[in-house]
């Protein structure tokens, strides 16, 4: 399939993991907030973020204190990787290429999507976080 349908900017309207046992998580808080988009060669990029992070005092990228630099690489999700799609399937496939978690890199990841109107919905497959079991729902909107 081509990647045209997605083309574009999006921005977060929710996100939702959910652990086995069904125990509701806001990684980022419920109030995050993000943008991915994805260009007509199936390029993507994503950034989340949880709203509130606090200011480094110093004002300096570089200067900021253990726990500034804590807080603000806890509530913050991002990385680029090109898709691949599978329409039959209803799933996009992408290997991540950078990111601003190492671990991440060349780690190959599935969601399932589905497009309701000008929104675009990933689910996302059983994966392991903070050694508990999570699937995840995660809803975007077009940005016009």
């Amino acid at each position: 399939m081509s990647t045209a349908p997605f083309a574009g900017s999006w921005k977060l309207i929710s996100s939702e993991m959910r652990t086995s046992t069904g125990e509701v998580l806001y990684p980022l808080g419920e109030d995050c907030v993000g943008r991915i988009i994805f260009d007509a060669d199936g390029n993507f990029a994503a950034q989340l973020m949880r709203p509130g992070r606090p200011e480094f005092a110093s004002g300096d990228i570089v200067r900021g204190t253990d726990e500034e630099i804590r807080a603000a690489y806890q509530g913050y999700v991002a990385f680029w990787s090109k898709i691949n799609v599978d329409e039959a399937k209803k799933e996009l496939t992408y290997e991540v290429e950078g990111s601003l978690f190492p671990n991440w890199i060349g780690h190959s990841n599935l969601r399932h999507y589905e497009f309701e109107g000008d929104r675009l919905i990933f689910k996302i497959p059983p994966f392991v976080m903070a050694e508990k079991e999570i699937t995840g729902v995660l809803v975007w909107e077009r940005v016009s």
